[in-house]
């Protein structure tokens, strides 16, 4: 392969590498498009083309299914709702039935400190219900660890492991929501539907609401938008072009130079407005995923796919990646040119470029890993927020059941 093809048609489709762990979380990736490709689609005249640039497709996954939308049960549907809920139901009536049926004044008629009380009541919730959650996990591990499809190695294992620890702490928020309430009230009735009525509004309601209206807030460039300005850019650039090309006749060695910037121009101005539509469309969500941050189940998600290796984080690693990946292939070809003493240095002119043919190995290939270090940096403000809401949630239950009259 001679350089200059290598640098005109550039490196193709560029995939996202898929995760070992969908099955915990799908961070609904199938909204999520799973490549990126560079290629050249701007003709700047006849003979001319611009080099390659990225380009960023978007996801259709309904266009084709015709099939119901179902509800995916999966690890963070299991985390999210069923365990929340089950928490719940285990602490609602864990001081109020007491103080109805006067047990809770014989218990403190001893010399039994009330702290003491409250933190057996919270353990024993908490090893009442990880308990058969563990051992549910561990048979679902041990039915996947029999598939040749899924690799469970080491950084895995870490994973799986971060995964409980965070599923722990949100069962530990909502134990601690079902006592602050419980020792709230007097009724048993009353704390059940105080709880029931909280967990539909944070766990239900405002994930899929305050997402609708934040997005509301902001408008990325439409598709529509995007091919109307990338058309009147050509446009302009092949006029400017065609009106310095013809101060340059018969001055070949001016043909090349002009020829070699129209297409850096060319390439330049195509990649910047593809990276303005997808830097919109990331402000959009990130707005959208600040909004809904009051609720704890979705920090739980956000946690989950982070380090699951789904959702919209590990899509922000894989562009990250690409755009690096064309960094160093364009300096790659760059430095290819320049290595080349016969070479005149016009980079985008065949005539202007390296003759010597490329070993196709010495290519850059790309390469989508997996960072645990850049996964707790981008969890590090969602996991902040959750042991936060836990902290504030068992203060409030100690400071309440300290003074509760019984």
């Amino acid at each position: 392969a001679d350089l200059f093809s290598i640098a005109q048609e550039g490196p193709g489709n560029l995939y996202k590498k898929p995760s070992s762990l969908y099955f915990c979380e799908d961070g609904g990736d199938i909204f999520l498009p799973d490549y990126a490709y560079g290629i050249s689609r701007v003709q700047i005249a006849n003979n001319l083309r611009a080099f390659w640039s990225l380009y960023y497709p978007a996801a259709f996954p309904n266009v084709f299914n015709i099939r119901p939308d179902t509800v995916k049960v999966d690890w963070g549907f299991v985390i999210g709702y069923v365990l929340s809920l089950i928490a719940i139901l285990f602490t609602f009536d864990s001081i109020s039935s007491e103080r109805e049926r006067g047990t809770l004044r014989l218990m403190l008629a001893n010399s039994v400190p009330r702290h003491t009380v409250l933190i057996g009541k919270f353990l024993g919730a908490l090893v009442s219900i990880s308990i058969p959650f563990t051992l549910a996990i561990f048979m679902n591990l041990l039915v996947i660890s029999m598939s040749r499809d899924i690799d469970l190695g080491a950084d895995v294992w870490i994973r799986l492991c971060i995964i409980f620890i965070i599923a722990i702490l949100y069962l530990c928020l909502f134990i601690a929501l079902g006592l602050l309430v419980s020792s709230s009230v007097q009724n048993s009735v009353a704390s059940l539907v105080i709880l029931l009525l909280t967990w539909c509004v944070f766990v239900i309601f405002i994930p899929s609401t305050f997402a609708s209206i934040a997005s509301g807030f902001s408008s990325p460039m439409t598709y529509d938008e995007y091919f109307k300005r990338r058309n009147q850019n050509i446009k302009e650039l092949k006029e400017e072009y065609v009106t310095l090309l013809q101060e340059t006749r018969g001055l070949a060695d001016k043909k090349i130079q002009i020829d070699s910037e129209y297409v850096a121009k060319g390439t330049e101005q195509e990649e910047r407005l593809s990276q303005e539509q997808l830097t919109q469309q990331i402000a959009q969500i990130q707005l959208a995923r600040s909004v809904t941050r009051i609720s704890p189940v979705t920090l739980m998600q956000h946690l989950l796919e982070v380090f699951v290796g789904t959702g919209f984080e590990r899509h922000q690693q894989f562009l990250d990646n690409v755009q690096r990946y064309a960094r160093e292939y364009r300096e790659f070809v760059t430095d290819m040119d320049r290595a080349d003493p016969d070479s005149r240095h016009f980079i985008g002119v065949r005539e202007g470029m390296s003759q010597k043919p490329v070993n196709p190995e010495s290519i850059p290939t790309f390469e989508d890993e997996f960072s645990l270090s850049r996964d707790f940096n981008a969890a590090a403000i969602d996991l902040f927020l959750l042991i936060l809401f836990f902290v504030v949630l068992m203060s409030g239950t100690y400071l309440r059941f300290i003074r509760v009259e019984v």
